[in-house]
């Protein structure tokens, strides 16, 4: 897929290796675009290459968390009016990767490029979509070109259906820790087969975002399997999903993945559900389903967070909100929240917190002494209720 994106956007035929020179259809920066608006004067460019093509969206630490957030947000506004770019989404709008996909600055056969790890989301609505430095985003916004190493391919075929309490989460954990951090470095990786077409884009969001931590250039999420040449691949994997069972990734490794039946009865003292992972409206449904006529452990701080605005005034015109309010959840501005561990919710010395969020590093989410445990929705809002890491009551009844 990504051969055949970059043949029709350059002209030619291309294979795996090349190094190209590229015109980005669309770049996108989030609060990190006043470094990069710093490295744009320091090469000594004044006008962007074409505003059309650049999209800025606040939600890294939106609102502001700090007077140097502050300031770099009225960095990032004064120059968006010098410049006159028109898609610029203040505070509140959601975050980057889902109003890229809802505003529609994502589509089939696009290249975007971003200043987000994170961005490789877009391949689940067929758009090359890979993460750059604020320097090379810097030059790009100067001269509306940048150079690529074509990534070579993997596929993974998926098959079967999924078990009661068993989602895309869990297959994309289950996937990370077989393949490893670096199983899949600097490589194109494609989710096809019969599972994945009958995923909701919502699902296939969560695999292309999450290829990121098995060390993936660009993620696609392919419609029906083609007759292309296995020679074209550098690895093909079969996967069947009926036996899959609900996982975690354990601190402090996002490939450090086990059954949840591993670690069952881990005490926990915060549950995070969101992020650009899992803060969309199916996501939420799933929670809401759970929750209702229930209630959090007294000694958990259950935070909600949806991806975007959108996403919370649905969850408001279906009751899903007041469903997580009565059941006492926490529910925040749409935005990134805790996942960076800048607000809204960091961890203190010596707490476990469960998250739908796809990172868990050491320190991710506040103090370095602190635990994250990543999950499905479901695992999370159960583990929340509980106030333990549990398995999700409708895996447990369909055994």
């Amino acid at each position: 897929m990504v051969e055949k994106i970059f043949s029709q956007k350059i002209g030619r035929e291309v294979h795996a290796g090349e190094l190209i020179e590229i015109e980005p259809d669309r770049v996108m920066s989030h609060d990190n675009a006043a470094l990069v608006i710093q490295q744009f004067r320091e090469i000594g460019a004044h006008a962007v290459w074409d505003p059309s093509k650049i999209v800025i969206v606040l939600d890294h630490r939106a609102p502001a968390e700090s007077i140097k957030t502050a300031n770099a947000h009225k960095t990032i506004r004064q120059f968006v009016r010098e410049q006159n770019i028109p898609h610029f989404y203040d505070i509140g709008e959601g975050i980057c990767h889902q109003v890229m996909i809802e505003k529609g600055h994502a589509g089939p056969g696009q290249v975007i490029l971003g200043t987000d790890s994170h961005t490789i989301s877009y391949g689940c609505v067929g758009a090359f979509s890979a993460g750059i430095g604020a320097t090379e985003m810097a030059g790009i916004w100067a001269i509306g070109k940048t150079w690529l190493k074509v990534p070579e391919s993997i596929r993974i075929v998926v098959h079967g259906q999924f078990r009661p309490g068993v989602y895309a989460k869990d297959l994309i954990l289950f996937l990370i820790g077989m393949l490893k951090s670096d199983g899949a470095e600097y490589k194109a990786v494609e989710f096809v087969g019969e599972t994945i077409a009958k995923m909701r884009l919502s699902e296939r969001f969560t695999l292309c975002n999450m290829a990121m931590e098995m060390g993936a250039k660009c993620a696609f999420v392919l419609e029906e399997m083609d007759q292309v040449s296995s020679d074209r691949y550098e690895q093909i994997m079969e996967i069947h999903v009926e036996d899959l069972v609900p996982q975690v990734a354990c601190p402090h490794q996002v490939d450090h993945v086990v059954p949840v039946e591993k670690v069952i009865g881990k005490k926990i003292h915060q549950a995070v559900l969101g992020s650009c992972t899992n803060g969309r409206l199916d996501d939420f449904e799933i929670v809401a389903s759970i929750l209702k006529n229930r209630h959090i452990h007294p000694d958990v701080r259950c935070i909600a967070i949806p991806a975007s605005r959108a996403v919370y005034q649905e969850m408001v015109r279906k009751g899903i909100l007041e469903t997580l309010l009565n059941a006492g959840v926490v529910v925040c501005n749409p935005g990134c929240g805790p996942c960076l561990g800048a607000h809204q919710g960091i961890l203190g010395d010596g707490e476990v917190c469960i998250s739908t969020t796809n990172r868990n590093f050491k320190g991710r989410m506040g103090s370095p002494q602190s635990e994250i445990y990543l999950a499905s929705p479901a695992t999370v809002v159960t583990s929340a209720m509980y106030g333990q890491i549990t398995i999700p009551e409708e895996f447990i009844k369909s055994r």
